[in-house]
């Protein structure tokens, strides 16, 4: 068997972590807009940003396609002004991961700010604190728990994200290819113990990481 290569472990890590902090910068402000929201303004953006979790991952493949591809107006003009192109390149593995993840952390998010007690907010606006200032010293620190969750359920699906990191990104050794897209590539040309190997490592990783957040949860609930 031939020395396994790391890239795509290196790839997978760098594509989830930037993908899982994006989608944190991003996803928390929208999942407590939802919270709050009663309207069927918020319905329907809730609506869209549940979609990634139940459409195809070619079906997202070929939404990001047609609004990041070359011929796109957007591709146009990050590639004539700024010399950027998003398709088979390495940020658009790191859009496709982040689009697929973010669901994951809104929703676990917004569920743990539904459950605050809105009399500690209502407290927090009577003695002149901003909504700024209540959401990062009341609302954060309260439903940390929900959004460790989310992180971390978006982290793990970022990593292992094959389908439309496969479209947007393609399968080129040494530049997009993740450790999903190695393994479906380790099996189409026949390498049953290096897939098997792939396998493995994906799945040890995935467990390990479930495995300390829990701890982590855990030690953090007894302080």
């Amino acid at each position: 068997m031939k020395a396994i290569n790391l890239f795509p472990l290196y790839l997978s890590f760098y594509v989830a972590v930037t993908a899982s902090i994006i989608s944190l910068f991003l996803g928390l402000p929208i999942a407590y807009l939802l919270s709050k929201g009663r309207s069927k303004t918020t319905d329907f953006i809730d609506t869209l940003t549940n979609l990634p979790i139940v459409l195809p991952p070619t079906v997202l493949g070929y939404y990001l396609l047609v609004l990041f591809g070359r011929q796109s107006p957007i591709g146009l003009f990050l590639e004539n002004t700024f010399d950027i192109m998003i398709v088979f390149t390495p940020t658009g593995a790191v859009i496709a991961a982040t689009v697929v993840s973010m669901p994951y952390l809104i929703k676990s998010s917004k569920t743990a700010f539904m459950e605050i007690n809105e009399d500690y907010l209502n407290a927090a606006r009577l003695l002149g604190r901003s909504e700024f200032s209540i959401f990062c010293t009341i609302v954060m620190p309260i439903s940390w728990r929900g959004i460790a969750s989310g992180v971390t359920m978006s982290f793990v699906r970022a990593l292992g994200d094959f389908g439309t990191t496969l479209m947007v990104s393609g399968s080129i050794p040494g530049k997009t290819m993740t450790m999903p897209i190695a393994i479906y590539d380790a099996l189409q040309a026949g390498n049953k113990e290096m897939s098997t190997l792939l396998v493995l490592i994906m799945t040890s990783i995935a467990a390990f990481v479930l495995f300390t957040i829990n701890r982590l949860e855990k030690r953090m609930e007894k302080r």
